[in-house]
């Protein structure tokens, strides 16, 4: 019964955000409410679940996708990124192109958000598309696929964090592991996928797309690309000292943890890129402060879709749902890895969104991580690879892609279908691969 109940749950939000077009934040509290009806938990155990569902989602994640959206405008603003993009890039011809942009647009999607990194990263495949003659849908995939793995696997970005939250997976090891993942993920599913698209036919963009004011003077290549990746490089070293110094005790030690948190980590990022870029460009520390506003607006969407999936996930939890249905999937004697991994892609499939299934499918899959039978770092990634797999007509990236680039529905589902599906299959087999000594 819970198992049809909560499949029920999942075509109605299906309805309500597909066919009847309601925001995913009113279809996701409308639904949990009437899940937790109908699961018996009754008026008021629903409201409190929902209630600590949406505090426990935004506790820490609101501070961290703030810090992000921040940080990416600065990087994005002060020039930083295009003076990264154009040293990576210069230089090369034909299909190397390939290479040099998979390889920024995984630098710049490290600590951009997938939109902002989309947004910022289009014009220059336009521009690549342009100069070396190939199809825009196959420059376009070798560059978005690492937006792409970056988005699933790699904090700071939503996914990865509210489902490390969730099973209690340290933050740090989780960002080694998604680089471990993420680097075979970029170059299969990027440039190598994308040579199988060179016979596609040459497409003009749908959206006119204008160039960013920068300011004339720009940043140097160093000074920009330790700015984009310093919250990377503070959470990647955390976790190498926890790994060298397990259980160190110390004053030393907890202002290393300090330091390294998730939230602190980008702080830092940002206040040391408003202090070396805008030195460099010549914009004021004032100035670039006063912009955090307008890069903090278009956040609140997100963080309230997110505040629903995490409502619609502690119904799951404390319902009970969750043990039963994990518990009717280790039935199938399966690896828990794959099991996380096949709810998560389940989810998907049907809901469309990537945020929102891997937050729902982290509540259903929890006793999973709670078992320790498996590493939660890596039922981390095995439930955001499940996320990413098969995105088609109920996904806003399929529609994003598709008229970003001017393509067809048959091209988008060849090019943009396939990418995410080869990305998702990736983790799921590297997951299990590093199961084995992990």
């Amino acid at each position: 019964m819970p198992i049809l109940i909560t499949l029920l749950a999942v075509l109605l939000l299906l309805g309500l955000i597909i066919g009847l077009k309601w925001h995913p934040f009113v279809a996701l509290i409308l639904v949990a409410i009437l899940a937790g009806l109908g699961l018996g938990m009754g008026p008021e155990g629903t409201m409190t679940a929902i209630k600590g569902g949406v505090g426990g989602t935004l506790g820490g994640l609101a501070m961290i996708l703030g810090l992000g959206a921040v940080l990416g405008g600065i990087i994005a603003e002060t020039g930083a990124a295009q003076v990264i993009t154009d040293r990576l890039v210069a230089g090369r011809k034909g299909t190397d192109v390939l290479w040099g942009l998979c390889f920024v647009g995984f630098l710049i999607g490290i600590p951009l958000f997938y939109t902002v990194a989309f947004v910022m990263m289009a014009p220059i495949i336009f521009a690549a598309s342009k100069r070396t003659g190939l199809p825009l849908a196959m420059v376009a995939v070798a560059t978005v696929a690492s937006l792409s793995v970056t988005h699933g696997f790699l904090p700071p970005h939503p996914a990865p964090v509210i489902i490390a939250d969730t099973y209690g997976a340290d933050l740090g090891k989780t960002l080694l592991f998604g680089l471990i993942l993420g680097v075979p993920s970029v170059i299969l599913a990027g440039p190598l996928l994308a040579r199988t698209l060179k016979n596609m036919p040459q497409t003009e963009g749908a959206i006119p797309m204008e160039a960013k004011d920068l300011p004339e003077q720009l940043p140097s290549y160093g000074a920009s690309l330790l700015c984009a990746l310093l919250p990377v490089i503070l959470l990647g070293a955390g976790a190498l000292v926890q790994s060298f110094f397990p259980g160190a005790e110390g004053e030393g030690n907890r202002w290393i943890a300090l330091v390294t948190n998730a939230t602190v980590a980008l702080l830092i990022g940002v206040v040391a890129a408003m202090l070396i870029l805008g030195r460099q460009t010549g914009i004021s520390f004032a100035d670039l402060m006063s912009r955090v506003g307008k890069q903090l607006a278009p956040m609140a969407a997100v963080l309230l879709i997110i505040a629903g999936g995490g409502a619609f996930k502690q119904v799951l939890v404390d319902s009970g749902t969750s043990d039963y249905i994990v518990g009717a999937l280790e039935g199938f004697n399966a690896h828990p890895i794959l099991i996380a991994w096949l709810i998560a892609a389940a989810l998907r499939i049907t809901l469309g969104s990537a945020t929102v299934a891997a937050i729902t499918a982290a509540g259903i899959a929890l006793p999973l991580a709670q078992g320790g039978s498996v590493s939660p770092e890596l039922l981390v990634l095995a439930t955001g690879a499940g996320s990413l797999t098969c995105s088609h007509v109920n996904d806003t990236g399929f529609w994003l892609f598709k008229e970003y680039f001017g393509l067809t529905v048959p091209q988008t589902l060849r090019s943009w279908t396939v990418m995410e599906t080869v990305v998702s299959l990736i983790g799921l087999v590297g997951c299990l691969g590093l199961s084995l000594v992990v």
